[in-house]
């Protein structure tokens, strides 16, 4: 197993911690029992989150004679218990079992590799062929799934308000890009660049999810976790790019708090500072730029933000307009003039001035 040296502790959980809250208050009580069991254990796995380490990416930054791109994962199954990563039950190349959230996991660590390594060159998480290993059927009832910085880790849901969580290409994808950003970038998990990490997170898990289905900007759902949800739940997924704020409103889970623009701008001390809130503006931002660039969104949009996210003078605490303004450079760099000025309108349009 190839081991990379980029070891963050990041824990980066697809569902926020206010939202099991609400199911604690507002739930039955088995939703409740649930949301309790998930909360303890994602704070064991999020301790140290905010401040950990910068990772050694950067210096690593124009590695030479990388391995070529080989795919190259393995899908354990911890059993219902939280011991991993399990038991080995499919290696590169093995055919399907019958588990079907062993056989999602699988396609989807596929999936996501062959985006970055076709789109972007990109070999692998951490671009020198990081062998991708994922476990299933973590803990009893566990709702949610998560990159621990080695590995993915994903819950089966409690069958009541939540499907399993390998169900959504976009969430593995999205869980997958932290490692990506925290190998590039080591955006910290705190405040704006909290939010910027888990923006770009939904951003390239979107996009891995529009070039598996061949999408254009326009044609894409522009949600991330459509299918997670079970019937119970008046929702569609759990965010929206296109419109952040309108993806739930439903009784338990309470309704979608996320701000499109500045002006709803959340100022709290939870979730280390809204990362999964305010994460909604730089969403926003990404969409519009998408729609106004046209066709494939991974092409114009998605390399403008990629190199964004690998740009040196892109600092751990970088703050919304910071991220921004490098963004507009990057499309002037890698594009031209009218890519520049659709990126630079799109941050205009969410409230930041960005150059």
């Amino acid at each position: 197993m190839v081991r990379s040296k980029c070891r963050a502790h990041c824990g980066c959980a697809i569902l926020p911690p206010q939202m099991l809250r609400r199911i604690v208050a507002r739930g039955t009580t088995a939703q409740r029992d649930a949301a309790l069991e998930t909360l303890a254990t994602d704070q064991t796995m999020r301790l140290g989150r905010a401040t950990h380490e910068l990772l050694e990416a950067r210096s690593h930054r124009g590695f030479l004679n990388a391995p070529a791109a080989v795919k190259q994962r393995t899908i354990y199954d911890a059993h219902h218990t939280e011991t991993l990563p399990g038991s080995s039950v499919r290696a590169e190349g093995a055919p399907a079992l019958a588990d079907a959230e062993v056989n999602e996991a699988y396609d989807g660590l596929g999936a996501t590799f062959d985006f970055f390594a076709a789109v972007y060159d990109r070999n692998s998480i951490d671009d020198e062929g990081l062998h991708l290993d994922a476990t299933v059927h973590y803990g009893r009832r566990y709702d949610n799934a998560f990159w621990n910085g080695q590995q993915m880790v994903f819950g089966d849901g409690d069958g009541d308000l939540f499907n399993r969580f390998t169900v959504s290409l976009d969430v593995i994808a999205h869980e997958l890009t932290h490692g990506v950003t925290g190998d590039e970038a080591g955006l910290v998990y705190l405040g704006q660049a909290g939010a910027l990490n888990e923006s770009i997170s939904d951003v390239f898990g979107s996009l891995v999810k529009q070039y598996a289905r061949g999408e254009t900007a326009s044609s894409a759902d522009w949600l991330i976790g459509a299918g997670l949800f079970t019937s119970k739940v008046q929702g569609v997924a759990l965010r929206s790019l296109k419109a952040p704020g309108t993806a739930y409103d439903d009784p338990v889970l309470g309704r979608d708090p996320q701000p499109a623009t500045m002006s709803g701008y959340v100022k709290t001390s939870t979730d280390n500072g809204g990362v999964h809130t305010n994460s909604g503006i730089p969403n926003h931002a990404f969409y519009r730029a998408a729609i106004a660039l046209g066709g494939h969104a991974w092409e114009k949009a998605g390399r403008i933000w990629y190199e964004t996210v690998r740009d040196k003078r892109l600092k751990p605490t970088a703050t919304f307009t910071q991220f921004a303004r490098y963004t507009v450079a990057n499309a002037a760099q890698f594009f031209g003039a009218d890519e520049r000025k659709a990126v630079h309108d799109a941050w205009a349009a969410v409230g930041i001035k960005a150059g």
